[in-house]
């Protein structure tokens, strides 16, 4: 078995998400790997990681929507060091995910046709965000 791994460095700009499929496919098509998985981590705990629809804008910005009413920014949280969007995006990331699995076959991402990879930012200024893609398997 073969394995790589590699880290990529996301800019964000604020709340919002990041469409990162075609940096992780990329990736997984330098490592050489034709079938096994590819296991992505976010290393961090007030942004995530989700697979979502790719084609329809409207779906992301009505999944923000929904969130921002869940989890709402401006309640009274123990924890505000860091302002008062750093626990709401600690909640949301629970509410998510930090880390998917994706199946790799003939070297590429199995992700349904409408599906896409985003790293979603949830707080209010920028970051630079690091994401961990680990591809094993056979070449």
């Amino acid at each position: 078995m073969k394995q790589h791994q590699q880290i990529i460095r996301i800019a964000t700009a604020g709340k919002s998400l990041h469409k990162i499929t075609s940096q992780v496919q990329a990736i997984v098509t330098e490592s050489g790997i034709t079938t096994g998985l590819c296991n992505l981590f976010l290393r961090h705990t007030s942004a995530s990681l989700i697979i979502q629809e790719n084609a329809d804008p409207d779906v992301l910005k009505d999944l923000e929507n929904f969130f921002a009413k869940l989890v709402p920014e401006w309640e009274n949280y123990i924890h505000s060091t860091e302002g008062a969007d750093d626990m709401p995006a600690h909640i949301r990331t629970v509410l998510t995910h930090s880390s998917e699995q994706i199946p790799v076959s003939q070297g590429r991402l199995v992700l349904g046709i409408w599906q896409g990879i985003y790293v979603w930012e949830h707080r209010q200024h920028r970051h630079t965000r690091e994401l961990v893609v680990h591809v094993m398997g056979e070449a």
